[in-house]
């Protein structure tokens, strides 16, 4: 195991210290070991110190150095690193690297992003046998071992009464609001929109492309978007028929996440998920900060990679120039002022109630900016808590006498059809 640190900053390494945005940690890492390490608890801290380190910088042209963490802390959004470079290790060209890149997990264009990737190989073996080090150049080190993902403390519950017991005396903080999710394995899950999942090996499945999907999708059903004002209202619909895009769905009704936590993989736990936050907090389809957030969609991925968030003239940017334009398509009045800071928040927002599905689920979205990522513990701005569900065919019995099945959650006359003949199907009797 070994961390391999990216960045474009040149210099940066002859530091002492770095910040990478918490977006950027854990890209390129394979999906076992990335959710190993999504909630950063004290133990995996000291574990992640315990991997030797590439520390690079973006492009071919760079040197790469060898070296070791010597500490880690969260800072908001950002992951403050100290460090210090082996000087018993010469800096190493990236044309030696290059034939073992492989056997190091280095992917193709890997090393044209800034990133902080956690690879499960071994890195002074690999480099020795490729003499590229000797064994005198490197201390002795164990081999590290895969970090093993905490153990949940969560309370569990296996009946719907249990379940309500714990939401009812949950606690919440006056004018606040609370969301639910459920997901099916609490072990797999994480608190992102299917834009931004990846494949088993840590790679993005659709972030690069979220401008061609948008587009795509209008174009071969554009009659069904023909009645949306705001682009929220289109992502929202392209959510409902299953495209990948930057919402998460929670709920309002508690007993909807528990349906989705039972609903499939009946031999894992499930797991619903309360998200509180403030009345404040929550935006409505006609906010401006989401307009400025949904209409990222339309962005090439290297226009939305190429904002500088820092820069003093913020919005004499050409992609945010862009941005501005594409808002005023739906809000003709729409000032060019965009406050830097609200393209990266995640903001709760409350959809039209356009289809069935999202009435019938008391539907709400989480709307994700450029490279943000909600901590699985919470952020200041939302407070996370978590129930685990076992014994899922029994709750979903007892949801069933509340009617909540598939026929009402999913309301279209083919899922009622399909709920209906399974409900009265004949079941021969037992000998």
């Amino acid at each position: 195991m070994y961390n391999l640190l990216v960045t474009a900053s040149i210099g940066s390494w002859d530091e002492s210290f770095y910040e990478f945005d918490k977006s950027r940690f854990l890209e390129y890492t394979t999906e076992s070991i990335a959710t190993a390490f999504k909630s950063l608890t004290p133990n995996l801290i000291e574990t992640l110190i315990k991997y030797p380190c590439i520390f690079a910088y973006e492009g071919n042209d760079e040197d790469f150095r060898i070296g070791k963490l010597t500490s880690i802390k969260e800072r908001g959004r950002k992951l403050r690193i100290e460090f210090e470079l082996d000087i018993n290790i010469p800096p190493i060209s990236y044309e030696l690297i290059k034939p073992i890149s492989s056997l190091l997990d280095i992917r193709e264009w890997e090393m044209n992003r800034t990133h902080w990737a956690v690879k499960d190989e071994e890195l002074f073996e690999r480099l020795i046998k490729a003499d590229i080090l000797n064994s005198d150049q490197t201390q002795k080190m164990a081999k590290q071992q895969k970090p093993i993902a905490k153990k949940s403390n969560n309370p569990t519950v296996t009946t719907v009464q249990g379940f309500i017991g714990k939401v009812l005396f949950s606690e919440r903080e006056k004018n606040t609001e609370v969301f639910y999710r459920g997901h099916s394995n609490k072990n797999s899950y994480k608190l992102e929109p299917s834009l931004f999942r990846k494949d088993k090996d840590g790679n993005y499945l659709y972030l690069e492309n979220e401008h061609i999907l948008y587009r795509e999708l209008l174009v071969s059903n554009s009659a069904d978007f023909q009645s949306d004002e705001y682009t929220l209202d289109k992502l929202v619909r392209m959510q409902h028929y299953s495209l990948p895009t930057r919402l998460l769905d929670i709920t309002s009704n508690p007993l909807i996440a528990l349906y989705f936590a039972c609903k499939s993989s009946l031999s894992e736990d499930g797991e619903v998920i309360l998200l509180s936050m403030g009345r404040s907090e929550v935006k409505y389809f006609d906010s401006d900060v989401a307009s400025c957030i949904s209409n990222l969609a339309r962005l090439p991925k290297i226009e939305k990679d190429n904002i500088n968030f820092e820069e003093i003239e913020f919005n004499e940017q050409t992609a945010v120039k862009r941005l501005v334009h594409f808002i005023r398509e739906e809000k003709p009045y729409f000032e060019p002022k965009i406050i830097s800071g609200d393209l990266s928040k995640i903001i709760c927002v409350k959809g039209k109630q356009s289809n069935d599905r999202i009435s019938s689920q008391s539907g709400a979205f989480l709307l994700f900016g450029v490279d943000a990522v909600l901590d699985e513990e919470g952020s200041p701005e939302i407070n996370v808590t978590r129930i685990t569900v076992t014994s899922k065919a029994s709750i979903l019995k007892e949801l069933d006498l509340l009617n909540i099945n598939e026929s009402t959650v999913f309301p279209y006359i083919e899922n009622s059809a399909k709920y209906v003949a399974e409900k009265y199907k004949f079941n021969a009797p037992m000998n």
